[in-house]
């Protein structure tokens, strides 16, 4: 054990005959103890968060999705569909027909975005287990699939034969239109079911199949706007990618969920970091306890500091001492705060203590990422006011 080690030990074990010193002391421990379980629930908080802001793309949006960067649709030839069979790291895909729509029952109208998906579109997304009342759509049928936002701004019901819905598209072509009748194409389903996600999604999509859309929307047997990708748990996505653009060609662009959410995600990124400097700082000022408690601590053990310097030991030496003690105090600090806020937050999962409403505890992650940023931020902060601390010794203080 080094002497420097050695004394900064006795000095913390020992009690100062200054019972404020003592106190302010306890005060950085407790500060530091605190700051490390405060940064490390608040991290957990927001993982959970997170987490459950983004489960809701995963419910309509697939691990890969193919588009045409020219134009609105794409050719899907039998031979491109054999190569697209053989990739093994493709779990499931689904051919999609996508387009904005105007939808009307009755008296009421609305705007949504049309999907006629194929019969391997449940294997891909799990929409279908969002479904709140009846079942979803058939293939050979003229049944819809919609959310609430929809159902309730067209006062909806599922399997009601007396109020299907209109649906509304412009037909494709050129020049004046000069029977306003004939500028759409329309066709009258029936609601099926009703899912529910968020109340965004639950006001988009309306669900049919993709036989049916490719014929209301004018498009070929073949012709599709959409490819969707499930991925096996063990593939590489950089590796589908490419193996993806050798096949459709270099006109097809390729983007993952967290590039069909690039706003969401980085919103959430912003808010991470915004959330991570806010508790930094108060972990900031919180260490500046400890540098006053080492400061405290210098000034009342001035009497044997001159006396260690007056038997040969180096300023720099005394200088580590206080330094070691800084480092004692933080390291001491953020165990007994991290294994305190990694039980709250374990609790949390596996009893939920809190609730935000009385069915959905509040959300918290365990991950273990966050244990190395708040072991790294508190470390550093803590060197840090060590280090500004144990700067205070001087030769002033042993004259």
């Amino acid at each position: 054990m080094s002497f420097s080690l050695y004394i900064a030990k006795r000095y913390l074990r020992s009690k100062s005959t200054n019972n404020a010193i003592n106190f302010i002391t306890y005060i950085a421990i407790i500060g530091v103890i605190l700051g490390s379980a405060s940064l490390f629930i608040v991290l957990s908080g927001f993982a959970g968060l997170k987490d459950f802001t983004l489960q809701f793309t995963s419910q309509v949006d697939p691990d890969l999705k193919a588009e045409t960067a020219i134009g609105k649709s794409f050719i899907l030839t039998d031979d491109e569909i054999n190569k697209l069979n053989n990739l093994k790291d493709i779990a499931y895909y689904s051919k999609v027909v996508k387009e904005r729509v105007f939808l009307a029952s009755g008296d009421k109208n609305t705007l949504a975005v049309i999907k006629g998906v194929d019969e391997h579109f449940q294997n891909v997304v799990t929409i279908d287990s969002t479904l709140d009342h009846g079942n979803w759509l058939e293939q050979k049928s003229n049944q819809l699939v919609i959310g609430w936002g929809i159902s309730n701004s067209l006062s909806l019901g599922v399997l009601d034969f007396t109020k299907p819905i209109t649906v509304y598209v412009p037909k494709p072509g050129k020049g004046d239109i000069e029977n306003p009748n004939e500028a759409f194409n329309k066709i009258a389903l029936l609601p099926s079911g009703i899912y529910s996600i968020n109340e965004e999604l639950d006001g988009k999509y309306v669900f049919c199949s993709m036989k049916l859309a490719q014929q209301f929307l004018g498009l070929k047997n073949n012709e599709i706007t959409n490819l969707e990708i499930k991925l096996k748990p063990s593939a590489d996505e950089n590796i589908v990618r490419k193996e993806l653009i050798s096949i459709l060609g270099k006109s097809i662009k390729i983007k993952n969920r967290a590039q069909l959410n690039d706003s969401l995600y980085k919103m959430l990124q912003s808010e991470n970091l915004f959330i991570y400097l806010f508790c930094t700082l108060v972990v900031i000022l919180t260490l500046f306890c400890l540098a006053g408690a080492i400061v405290m601590i210098i000034i009342d053990k001035r009497d044997n500091l001159k006396t260690l310097y007056n038997i040969g030991v180096t300023q720099a030496s005394i200088r580590t001492i206080f330094f070691t003690q800084g480092i004692i105090i933080t390291l001491f600090g953020l165990l007994i705060g991290l294994g305190i806020a990694i039980g709250i937050i374990l609790l949390q999962q596996h009893f939920s203590f809190l609730m935000i409403t009385p069915t959905m505890p509040y959300p918290v992650l365990f991950e273990w990422q966050n244990i190395g940023i708040v072991v790294m931020t508190i470390i550093i902060l803590g060197l840090i006011s060590s280090w500004i601390a144990s700067g205070t010794v001087n030769k002033k203080l042993f004259s």
